[in-house]
C-alpha cells in the first residue's frame, strides 16, 4: 500500500492538464483548513472549489471497485473506513463554505474539467 501515488496519478495529471488548458489556475495537494493530514487534490481557493479524483479501488466505486477474497474483513473495514473519511471531508470542507467536486478516476478528463469547469465558473 505504501507504495501506491497519493498524488500526481494519471487520471490526476490528465484533469489537471485539462485544467489547465482551459485556462483556470489552481493548487495542489492543498491542506484541508483545520485538518491538515488530510489533502484537497486540486483547490481551487478563491472561489472555495475543492476537486477529489477518487481512485475505483480505494474508494469504492460502484461500478469498478472490487474487494480483494483473501482476509476480505480487513479489506472491507479499510474500504468503509476511507469511504467514512471521504464523507467527514466533505462535510468539513461544506462547513466551511467550500463546494465539493468528486470525480472517480475512470471518468474522461474532458466530462471531469467540464463539470468542474462549470462549478468553478459560476
Amino acid at each position: 500500500m505504501s507504495a501506491s501515488k497519493r498524488r500526481d496519478t494519471a487520471p490526476e495529471m490528465a484533469l489537471r492538464r485539462e485544467l489547465h488548458a482551459r485556462g483556470l489556475r489552481y493548487r495542489v495537494a492543498y491542506p484541508v483548513p483545520g485538518h491538515r493530514r488530510r489533502t484537497i487534490d486540486v483547490a481551487f481557493t478563491r472561489v472555495k472549489v475543492a476537486v477529489f479524483v477518487d481512485g475505483c479501488y480505494w474508494h469504492g466505486c460502484p461500478q469498478h471497485g472490487t474487494r480483494p477474497r483473501s482476509n476480505s474483513d480487513w479489506w472491507s473495514a479499510k474500504f468503509a473506513a476511507n469511504q467514512s473519511r471521504d464523507r467527514d471531508t466533505d462535510r468539513l470542507l461544506q462547513e466551511l463554505g467550500w463546494t465539493v467536486v468528486r470525480v472517480w478516476e475512470h471518468e474522461h478528463s474532458d466530462a471531469a474539467a467540464d463539470r468542474v469547469e462549470k462549478v468553478v465558473r459560476r
